[in-house]
């Protein structure tokens, strides 16, 4: 396994009436993080936030190039990201114990925090296909280039891991600063992840590690 300590490029925050961040996702132009009882725009350039919609949001967050979606408590809303509106529900594989939420290759795949586990699921119904066991509690999940990663935050440790989607084993590891958590996670589809922090109220930004020249594209 590969490790380092991770490179913190950047951070926003912390914003007027919001004390903790959960979910972070990124739409190609904003970063949506939850808050609690609402889902926050930014802009990543600026740093400003850019609205806000009027939803449970209390954990992981995710898009599929057209609508969000969001952990409250024991289910999954799908909500259109323009008006707000929540367009469909499906349970949670963990009855309200989950915490990062991705999306890729057609399924949301959606951390169990403290059961340390990473399920794909059916965006549809809410069914199981397939379950990931890890050693650590999961705090957030992305997708980046073909390449699964998480988060993990355990005490004053916290780690960005990159993993066998298979397997389950670390084939990568960025260390947090002492104290600095992650709650929320998701690639900016570049060099650069999103990070939300927790309890901080803050969005950070890690460098994402270059890609060897010998992996597949």
């Amino acid at each position: 396994m590969k490790r380092s300590a991770a490179q913190i490029l950047g951070e926003y925050g912390p914003f007027p009436g919001i004390d903790k961040v959960a979910g972070v996702t990124y739409d190609g132009q904003r970063v949506w993080f939850a808050s609690g009882d609402k889902l926050n725009a930014l802009d990543p350039e600026s740093g400003k936030l850019l609205g806000s919609v009027d939803v449970a949001a209390h954990a992981g967050t995710a898009f599929d190039g057209q609508h969000l979606f969001q952990i409250a408590e024991d289910r999954i809303q799908k909500i259109d990201p323009e008006t707000g509106r929540v367009l469909a529900s499906i349970p949670a594989p963990g009855s309200g114990g989950d915490s990062g939420l991705a999306w890729a290759e057609g399924s949301l795949w959606v951390g169990e925090y403290r059961e340390r586990k990473i399920h794909r699921i059916d965006p549809d119904t809410g069914a199981i296909l397939n379950t990931i066991q890890f050693n650590r509690f999961v705090t957030g999940v992305t997708w980046s280039d073909g390449e699964l990663w998480h988060a993990t935050w355990e005490g004053d440790e916290s780690e960005v891991r990159r993993v066998d989607p298979e397997t389950g084993e670390v084939l990568e590891q960025l260390d947090m600063p002492p104290g600095m958590g992650v709650s929320g996670l998701e690639s900016d589809g570049g060099d650069r992840f999103f990070c939300g922090g927790g309890n901080s109220g803050k969005v950070r930004v890690i460098s994402r590690p270059k890609r060897r020249s010998n992996r597949s594209p």
